[in-house]
This record gives C-alpha cells, structure tokens and sequence, in this order.
C-alpha cells in the first residue's frame, strides 16, 4: 500500500516537474517502476493469502468443497510451485550478475538494477512460501483437522468467530467418532 502511494507520489511529482518547469528525470521515471514491480512482485504472496488471486469463480462455485481444495492441491503442486522455482532459477544468476557489476540503466541519470532484479527471485520466494502454506490449509480440511479457507467469501479469509466455529463443528465430529 505504502509502495502504491509512494510511486503516484513520484509520478505526480514528476509529471508536474516536467510540464511547469520543463525538467525530468530518468531516475524518478525507473524507481516508479521499480516500485510497481515490489508492489506485484512481493505482493502475489499477499494476494494469495488473502485469496485475492484469480480464480473462475462461475466454475469453482459449481464444485464441492472437497473438489475446490484438491484442484488448489493440484494448482498448487503442478502449475505454482514449479513456476515458483524456474523463476527462482532463472532469475537469481541475473540478480547476481547485476549485484557483481553493478549494473546500471542504460539511460542518462539511470538507477543501478540489482534492486528491481532481486525482486523476482525474493518475490517468487515469498510467494512459494505461500503456497506451502495454503497446501497444508487445504490438506488440513480434506483431513477434517481445519477450515475450509477457499470456499470463504472473494477475496478474503473467515473470520475468527467462523472458524472457531468450524473448529468446534470439527470437534464435535471427531469426539462421536471416538465414541
């Protein structure tokens, strides 16, 4: 959020740099997008948490709860995760290069490129870390030890009361099976 109002900030003050004074700058063009980039970049792990990310609902709301977790399970195993480590891969040795270098912008009053270069790998990282958490979610309630945490509303997790409520839903059912 901070990262948002920061970038229309320099833009803004940018912008009126060079209409009413006739002055630019390429480094305030570059740090724009350099904070654009952290804000999707280290935010897609935020966006995930909070169930924000893309999802059909149409389709997804025509499915069980128990089918919604297993294609999450597989979205996650198959297309997320590995997608998370090639970016990793691919992208940490160009990070390196730039740190090692000191790579720089090819534009006149340009920033240096190893910041916006470790985004990617520190973004990808967060977001991989993210889904190893939503994978233990969604194991959690096929197993019945926890939550339904995707079938909870657009874009945002229960509540605490809801899910204590489903704990002891839960509960209850676990304490008649003992029996």
């Amino acid at each position: 959020m901070w990262l948002v109002l920061a970038a229309v900030l320099i833009s803004a003050g940018n912008a009126i740099m060079r209409k009413a004074f006739n002055i630019g700058s390429n480094a305030f063009l570059e740090i724009q997008w350099y904070l654009y980039s952290a804000v999707f970049l280290l935010g897609a792990g935020y966006a995930f948490l909070k169930n924000a990310h893309v999802r059909i609902d149409f389709l997804s709301n025509q499915f069980s709860a128990k089918t919604r977790n297993w294609i999450d399970i597989i979205g996650i195993v198959v297309f997320l995760g590995p997608l998370c480590v090639i970016l990793i891969t691919l992208s940490w040795p160009l990070f390196m290069v730039a740190w090692t270098t000191g790579e720089m912008s090819q534009n006149a009053g340009g920033l240096i490129r190893w910041p916006v270069y470790l985004l990617v790998p520190a973004g990808m990282a967060l977001l991989l870390l993210q889904a190893a958490s939503e994978l233990i979610k969604r194991f959690a309630f096929l197993t019945g030890a926890g939550p339904d945490v995707v079938s909870h509303g657009h874009g945002s997790h229960p509540d605490e009361s809801e899910i204590e409520k489903e704990i002891e839903v839960h509960a209850s059912h676990v304490k008649e099976e003992v029996r």
